[in-house]
């Protein structure tokens, strides 16, 4: 088996980490701080704006599940055209990122990005760029509404759902 990885930034991570963990395919789910300029920030400096994106580190099987399934999935949880904001959480970290492992990855990326466009006048904000780097969160935050089923999530609890998972 060959396994690739994505990171996505979907506002909170709580919840993009739930979502994404129902579906065949996705092996593992990590979340964590990307593409920000320290190294290793702890989540109260993440959320006094040290430039991280919440993100969750996806690994998945290309040959149950491909990238553009994935983004068809991500793209179900997020706003695309929302600045530093999803639902009610408003902030640098709650931004949207696609960050690719892989300049391989890219064409399918840059394929789904533009399809996506099309349902918008406004332009997407959503980061496309190569992972600079990613330090796993606090082990609280890992799988968090899986420990906490009644916290907040800004993802419709119908669609933590869908596959029965």
């Amino acid at each position: 088996m060959s396994e690739k990885t994505i990171y996505l930034a979907g506002g909170c991570f709580w919840g993009t980490q739930k979502f994404f963990d129902q579906f065949a395919g996705v092996l593992e789910t990590q979340v964590g701080y990307a593409n920000g300029p320290t190294e290793n920030p702890s989540y109260q400096e993440v959320c006094r704006s040290s430039g991280h994106a919440e993100t969750v580190r996806i690994v998945y099987d290309p040959e149950v599940v491909s990238l553009t399934q994935l983004l068809d999935w991500y793209f179900l949880t997020v706003d695309p055209t929302s600045y530093h904001r999803q639902g009610g959480d408003m902030g640098i970290q709650y931004r949207t990122g696609i960050y690719y492992t892989e300049q391989e990855q890219l064409p399918e990326i840059e394929a789904r990005y533009a399809l996506e466009q099309q349902k918008y006048k406004a332009k997407l904000l959503v980061e496309v760029q190569p992972i600079e780097n990613f330090y796993p969160a606090e082990d609280y935050h890992q799988k968090y509404l899986d420990k906490n089923p009644g916290g907040y999530c800004h993802i419709s609890r119908d669609l933590l759902h869908l596959t029965g998972k």
